[in-house]
């Protein structure tokens, strides 16, 4: 009788740590899935293929996978700008049983939606370069992280530029003389905290130096060239050469402008019929513009160093270890979130 009492006592207590044991292991085996000798299987989720700044840090990751061959192994996907391929993409991803994901998301007011199906598949995954509305949905899971930079000092050092050629050569820019800078601004998305950033320390920094300012006109141009040239082609109509400066969130818009400039003569190279134009990102194509005296400025978003962050963490956590293990990076104030330096990109003369 008693044999029999330990038994069931015995077959109980399995049967109650069982689904314990089986959750516990299916919690530890999206860490240890990676088999000895295959690279790590990393997804990547990129807003658009198109977009500059996005291509050049694709570029730069299969860089690393090429210098790091056997190690790692990236899957690009292309959301095409769209949120309904971006979570067909996800979904992809989640059944091809990667070990991690760097997650560029479209929509970042749905950030927590789509950090639960991630949390549900156990699968760790850094958001990078668009920044969520606010901190909660990222850390709502343990495995979740960010790397991106600080949105304002990109406003800060645009508007360091200006200041500075203001201060130097003013008469290049208050070219009506009253001791106001007329300027146009051009913003990326309505619900980006970069793009919000960016507008609010440009113009904010401008002020605090002692430089009156007017905004004559802006426009949401959503990171997009196209739509750049085709406002300032419409504004320019309306104030010509009142406007003596154009903030724009990133360099793909500057260049829409100065291009829209250029069809009405100005920034072609004659310094007489110049309006400075500053963006961020410094891609080589702005870099350019920038060498030749046609752009006043950019500032650099360094994606090799965005890359590698993005790798190197990735890395850490798909194999378990502390994000930043082995590491010289740390996390700001949010405890989750790791930020890449700015650089102001001038060309001296």
């Amino acid at each position: 009788m008693k044999k029999i009492k330990k038994i069931l006592i015995i077959t109980i207590v399995v049967v109650m740590i069982r689904p314990i044991l089986i959750g516990v292991s299916q919690k530890v085996g999206a860490s240890l899935s990676i088999t000895e000798g295959e690279p790590v299987k990393v997804g990547v989720l990129l807003i658009d293929f198109t977009d500059d700044y996005i291509a050049l840090l694709r570029q730069d990751l299969e860089e690393i996978q090429k210098n790091n061959e056997g190690k790692v192994e990236f899957t690009f996907l292309d959301s095409k700008n769209n949120e309904v391929i971006q979570n067909d993409n996800l979904n992809t991803l989640i059944q091809n049983h990667v070990d991690a994901i760097l997650l560029n998301i479209i929509e970042v007011k749905n950030a927590q939606q789509v950090i639960n199906k991630i949390k549900e598949a156990n699968i760790p995954v850094i958001l990078f370069n668009r920044e969520p509305l606010a901190v909660e949905p990222i850390k709502s899971y343990e495995r979740a992280y960010y790397v991106g930079t600080d949105a304002k000092e990109a406003g800060i050092l645009q508007a360091k530029i200006l200041i500075d050629k203001w201060n130097t050569d003013k008469a290049a820019i208050d070219r009506n003389g009253d001791g106001i800078m007329q300027y146009i601004m051009l913003k990326g998305e309505k619900d980006n905290i970069e793009a919000k950033e960016r507008t609010k320390y440009s113009v904010l920094t401008i002020n605090n130096a002692g430089i009156k300012t007017e905004e004559l006109e802006s426009r949401f141009c959503d990171w997009n060239k196209k739509l750049a040239k085709e406002a300032i082609l419409s504004i320019f109509l309306k104030y010509g050469n009142g406007i003596e400066a154009i903030i724009a969130n990133n360099d793909s818009m500057a260049e829409g402008a100065i291009e829209a400039l250029q069809v009405y003569g100005y920034n072609k190279g004659d310094e007489r019929k110049n309006i400075s134009v500053v963006g961020v990102d410094a891609i080589p194509s702005a870099q350019e513009l920038i060498r030749k005296g046609i752009m006043e400025g950019s500032v650099l978003q360094d994606q090799k160093a965005m890359a590698e962050a993005l790798y190197t963490i990735g890395m850490n956590l798909a194999y378990g270890k502390k994000p930043l293990e082995g590491t010289n990076y740390k996390f700001d104030q949010t405890g989750i979130a790791v930020r890449i330096p700015y650089q102001e990109f001038i060309i001296n003369k």
